[in-house]
């Protein structure tokens, strides 16, 4: 079984060889401009254009909470848009937008993909950010999901 290793440092850079998967949460609503994925995008186009495309054309595919996309921005680097939140916080909001069991669905599709893939996954704590989730709650879905299967996981806290 892997373990989950945790090490401070930016996970747009993940650390280590081979295919690497950076996985982050995403809302429901086809926003993208806060929060990690604003360090996503300075990096790499694809993975915002591709989530809106994605959203654009929701009634055609499978966007929605649970749903998973890859993208590949490198020739060894994915990443994955895992939608794990429903909306997303206005001053008017009761409750945080996170949705543990649309996430516990991504990771399980995310596990099979880096499966088939040889990959290690990568990510920040996914779901604890603007999503409001606790990482008590995300941690074991990561470990059952991903971990359990054979995939190596590095979580990177920033400095």
């Amino acid at each position: 079984m892997a373990e989950i290793t945790y090490v401070r440092g930016d996970a747009t850079a993940p650390q280590g060889k081979g295919v690497k998967v950076i996985a982050h949460v995403c809302n429901d609503l086809g926003g993208w401009g806060k929060g990690f994925v604003l360090a996503l995008s300075r990096r790499w186009p694809e993975p915002e254009a591709a989530f809106r495309r994605w959203h654009r054309e929701r009634a055609k595919n499978d966007f929605g909470l649970g749903g998973l996309q890859l993208v590949q921005v490198e020739p060894y680097v994915w990443v994955a848009n895992l939608v794990g939140q429903r909306g997303i916080r206005t001053g008017r909001s009761t409750g945080v937008p996170v949705r543990y069991e649309a996430i516990d669905t991504g990771l399980a599709a995310l596990g099979g993909r880096a499966l088939e893939l040889g990959a290690s996954v990568h990510m920040p704590r996914i779901g604890c950010g603007l999503a409001g989730g606790r990482w008590a709650k995300v941690e074991p879905l990561v470990a059952d999901r991903l971990t359990a299967r054979g995939v190596p996981v590095t979580v990177y806290d920033v400095d």
